[in-house]
C-alpha cells in the first residue's frame, strides 16, 4: 500500500512529512507503518517501515535521526544521525544537508520547524509535559543559535490528540494553572471534576509567544481516526497490549 504523507506548504522547500499509519508492513495491532523501535513489534518489521520512510524522502537509512524520547525539554544540535543507544532528548535541530530529523508520536504533538533562508530545521516531540516545560521554545532557540531568525521560522504541529478526546483530572489542570493562571483558556469542563485539555491550542500559543513567523496545526486528531493514526490513549481505552508510533520527519 502507498504511504500517506501529510505535508505543509509552510515547510517548503524542505523535504518533510507527517506520515500516517497507512502503508507499511506491520500487522495486527500495529497494522501499517509502525516506526517505533520502542514498541513490541518485530524489529525487522520496524526497520522495513523506517526504510520505506527514508526512501520516500530520498535520504539514506543512516541519515534518519531519531531519539529516545523522555518527555523532556532537552534539544540536541546534530550534524549526523546518532547511533544506538539513541540519546535521551525530545527535540533536534540541524543545518546539515540531507539529515532527516524524525519524531515518533501516538497522541503527543510532532512539531516540525524550518527557516528556509538559513537552511535550518528542527523537530520536537511535545506532549503536555514537554510543552509545559518549554521544549518548543528551546527548539526555536537552538535554531537561532544555528543562524535561523525567529521571524523566519515556520512551525507546523502534525496529527495529535484533540481537546474532545483528551480528558484530564483536576491535578493535571491544577499543574497548568499553577504555572500560569492564563492556561485556564485551554480547558473546558468535562464530566464531574474532570476537564478537556486542548493540547494543540496550547502548543500553538507557546510557539506564537516564541516569535515564530507562523504556527499551524494540521487539524488531524490521532484518537478519533483509528484507520490513519496510532493513539496511546485509544489503545489504553481498548485494553490493547501495545500501540504503534507515527513518524514525522523534516530533512535539512
Amino acid at each position: 500500500m502507498t504511504l500517506e504523507i501529510l505535508k505543509a506548504d509552510e515547510l517548503a522547500p524542505f523535504r518533510h512529512g507527517f506520515f500516517t499509519r497507512l502503508g507499511g508492513v506491520s500487522s495486527g495491532i500495529f497494522a501499517g507503518l509502525n516506526c517505533g523501535p520502542g514498541s513490541s513489534d518485530q524489529t525487522d518489521i520496524v526497520r522495513t517501515n523506517r526504510r520505506l520512510v527514508v526512501q520516500e524522502l530520498g535520504i539514506g537509512a543512516d541519515d534518519l535521526a531519531t531519539l529516545h524520547q523522555v518527555h523532556s525539554a532537552d534539544v540536541l544540535t546534530l550534524t549526523t544521525a546518532p547511533g544506538t543507544p539513541r540519546p535521551r532528548a525530545d527535540a533536534m535541530v540541524s543545518r546539515c544537508p540531507g539529515l532527516g530529523l524524525g519524531i515518533l508520536t501516538a497522541d503527543c504533538q510532532p512539531v516540525l520547524f524550518g527557516d528556509a533562508e538559513a537552511g535550518v530545521v528542527g523537530a520536537a516531540h511535545a506532549g503536555w509535559k514537554g510543552a509545559l516545560d518549554g521544549v518548543l521554545e528551546v527548539t526555536v532557540e537552538a535554531m537561532v543559535a544555528l543562524g535561523a531568525e525567529r521571524g523566519r521560522i515556520n512551525a507546523v504541529i502534525g496529527p495529535t490528540i484533540s481537546q474532545a478526546a483528551y480528558e484530564v483530572g483536576p491535578e493535571f489542570r491544577d499543574r497548568f494553572l499553577a504555572a500560569d493562571p492564563g492556561n485556564t483558556a485551554y480547558f473546558t469542563d468535562g464530566a464531574g471534576d474532570h476537564a478537556q485539555f486542548d493540547l494543540p491550542a496550547y502548543g500553538l500559543a507557546r510557539l506564537r509567544r516564541a516569535g515564530v513567523a507562523s504556527a499551524r496545526w494540521t487539524g488531524h486528531c490521532t484518537y478519533g481516526d483509528a484507520g490513519r493514526f496510532y493513539s496511546y490513549r485509544r489503545t489504553t481505552h481498548a485494553g490493547e497490549a501495545d500501540y504503534g508510533r507515527l513518524i514525522s520527519v523534516i530533512v535539512a
